[in-house]
């Protein structure tokens, strides 16, 4: 309203001259109190523009302090931007399966003999008949020298068996091997687990595929004289050049063996089961949480509420200053009617 009122009187100075005439003619007709004349009413105008530029000038302090608070936010919200791009969180997700892609099972027996090799359903075992004796092998199997891959010198012996498909079925591979003789304390045998028996016999160079895995997965044992129950699940990590890679984690529970043959025998015999633990496959990435549309958005609201605050802070000086020019004209004109 003062804004206007200013600009009323600058587009019709006559008119508002001629009503100020009017108005000091009529005043000057009636005959007022000296004390009325010379202070109440100054001092009353005088209060009410100093009320107005005190509060203009608290709101003009209020907006630089809303541009102060809206730049900090800009600062922090692209420094904890650049935080989250150097720092991602690992997101682990699972993925329901029917059937997996049958692991290749990689043994290093040693001097050791494998005597029989069954795939079994729902989780039974049935009770063997001849143990320490051959039996059926039923599994798929490859027999594969390479060199050592840290040592490239030594010679390594290794049975290659493929491992279980139906996580359904709960499908699980039995295998029995037999030691004639150790001169050692513990007798153990090493396998490893690698993700796939297929790529393995798809492999045109089947020794440098099993000195990759060996290079790349870690390698377990299980002793003589138990049942060794190894329950497997499947991990697959997705790094950061897009590129997937897949490890196991077992379980293993052993049970011991309670040897029945009727003569007491020097050698051992190893029995080991292999089975999927569940049907899901964890999945493991890392992801940024930062979003950048988000950040986007934030930063034009931010800008937004400052260059908002700087149109009213800008409103807010010229408002200041058609007051202070407003009441200077006032001034000059009751100091020309006063002479």
């Amino acid at each position: 309203q003062l804004s206007e009122d200013v600009e009323r009187v600058s587009e019709n100075p006559t008119d508002e001259t001629e009503g100020e005439m009017e108005v000091h003619e009529d005043a000057s007709s009636v005959i007022l109190p000296d004390s009325e004349l010379g202070t109440t009413a100054p001092s009353l105008r005088f209060s009410k523009t100093c009320l107005k530029n005190v509060f203009s000038v608290i709101l003009l302090f209020i907006y630089l302090l809303l541009m102060a608070v809206a730049v900090f936010l800009v600062y922090q919200t692209i420094s904890d931007f650049r935080e989250k791009l150097k720092h991602p969180v690992m997101s682990v997700s699972y993925k329901e399966v029917s059937l997996y892609d049958a692991p290749g099972i990689a043994f290093y027996p040693g001097k050791a003999r494998l005597l029989s090799c069954k795939h079994h359903y729902y989780d039974h075992i049935p009770p063997l008949i001849n143990p320490g004796q051959p039996g059926d092998i039923e599994c798929t199997t490859r027999r594969i020298n390479y060199t050592d891959p840290f040592t490239n010198q030594t010679m390594k012996y290794a049975l290659v068996v493929q491992g279980p498909r139906d996580v359904k079925k709960k499908e699980l591979v039995f295998l029995q091997f037999h030691l004639n003789g150790t001169d050692q304390d513990f007798s153990a045998i090493d396998y490893l687990l690698f993700s796939s028996f297929q790529e393995f016999i798809n492999s045109p160079e089947k020794a440098e595929f099993m000195k990759d895995c060996e290079s790349s997965y870690s390698s377990w044992k299980f002793s003589g004289g138990f049942r060794t129950w190894v329950k497997m699940s499947l991990v697959k990590t997705k790094e950061e050049d897009g590129s997937e890679t897949v490890e196991f984690k077992q379980e293993t529970s052993v049970v011991n063996y309670i040897d029945q043959r009727t003569k007491p025998r020097s050698d051992q015999l190893f029995f080991v089961v292999f089975e999927w633990k569940d049907p899901f496959i964890q999945t493991v990435q890392d992801i940024i949480t930062a979003n950048p549309w988000n950040m986007i958005a934030l930063l034009c609201g931010i800008f937004l509420a400052l260059f908002k605050a700087a149109d009213f802070a800008k409103l807010s000086v010229k408002w200041m200053i058609k007051i202070r020019k407003r009441h200077l004209k006032r001034s000059r004109q009751v100091m020309n009617h006063i002479s």
